[in-house]
């Protein structure tokens, strides 16, 4: 099918948020990174959203080049045309994008999906990250009024960031202690400044002890409950029944208990990075230990084409990264729940 049209991701974030369940969003960096995901949501008969950060755009580019813009923009291009290929609905979503890199980064590609909006074509992402968690609350909800405006003028869904997610990734770190937690007061104050749909669609990722990196089951001390105490309270004001559509992240690590807990709460979107890293990594280094003399010129002998073909360990990365999203549509109950069905 091809990439998700607004109408359709809306009505993707709507029923998952009825249904309690959320989808993987899985950071990319990479066709075949990109092509594992795919085959994964499509195993789960999942939609799914596939995700690019700074660090990841930037490296799609090539080491030469070092431009994000242009790594997201051929990502997209080709993302468009292999997920016709899937019976899937996939979204294509820009994450963590702090401050000093939305001139280099969300802004030109906001500007690009403007520009094919009003040429009549779909927008080129379906959402954008604004990562304003190193900033004042205050000055965080004012840059992301600013970035709903030009959103909402190119058909995109915004994500942002109240509160700060702990660990590090993509070179931006935060220390884990009591600012992991996103108050009451912050989450009525993101709805004053954005409001609730009317200005522009957005995602909230509210933090409740999240933590990018790997950490061992229950090493991560979470509190779902906080997401539940925020949207009580927003529809306590509004007088909406659990408003706010929420994002997870930092997933890695989290008991199921709690993911499921948090899906119970209004979480729609789950970012997944860490641990589809390894499950692509780990097939390869079995490869090349298991055929070392093939993949190898050893003691000047010629070594086994057909080991070290790019293609051979790549098949093996792939299909393990594709099992781990499938067992993560599984985890967020989006198995069998696609739109296209």
């Amino acid at each position: 099918m091809p990439i998700a049209s607004p109408e359709t991701y809306a009505e993707m974030l709507d029923r998952a948020k009825a249904g309690r369940y959320a989808y993987p969003a899985i950071n990319v960096t990479s066709s075949q990174t990109l092509n594992a995901a795919l085959k994964g949501f499509a195993d789960a008969e999942s939609d799914g959203i596939i995700q690019v950060s700074t660090g990841g755009a930037e490296y799609l580019s090539g080491p030469s080049v070092k431009d994000m813009v242009t790594g997201a923009v051929a990502f997209a291009a080709y993302a468009h045309e292999v997920a016709k290929k899937y019976p899937v609905n996939i979204a294509l979503h820009t994450d963590h994008c702090p401050q000093e890199k939305l001139d280099k980064f969300v802004r030109p590609l906001m500007q690009i999906s403007k520009e094919r909006v009003a040429a009549g074509q779909e927008p080129l992402f379906q959402s954008h990250m604004w990562d304003g968690s190193a900033v004042p609350v205050a000055e965080n909800l004012q840059i992301a009024a600013e970035l709903l405006d030009r959103a909402a003028e190119a058909k995109i869904v915004l994500e942002i960031e109240v509160g700060v997610v702990g660990g590090e990734e993509d070179g931006v770190e935060n220390a884990i202690n009591d600012k992991l937690y996103t108050t009451v007061e912050d989450g009525l104050a993101m709805v004053e400044a954005l409001g609730l749909g009317e200005k522009g669609r957005y995602m909230a990722a509210l933090t409740f002890g999240n933590v990018h990196g790997v950490y061992k089951p229950g090493n991560v001390k979470l509190r779902p409950e906080i997401l539940n105490q925020i949207q009580e309270a927003v529809g306590a004001k509004y007088g909406k029944e659990k408003p706010l559509s929420l994002v997870f992240h930092g997933g890695s690590g989290s008991l199921l208990s709690e993911i499921r807990e948090a899906l119970d709460y209004g979480v729609v979107k789950m970012n997944i990075d860490t641990d589809t890293q390894y499950t692509f990594t780990r097939p390869v280094a079995d490869h090349m230990f298991r055929n070392y003399d093939g993949v190898l010129k050893v003691d000047g002998e010629v070594g086994n084409k057909k080991m070290y073909d790019p293609r051979v360990w790549g098949k093996a990365a792939e299909a393990g990264m594709a099992a781990r999203v499938a067992e993560a549509c599984e985890h967020l109950r989006s198995t069998g729940t696609t739109l296209a069905k």
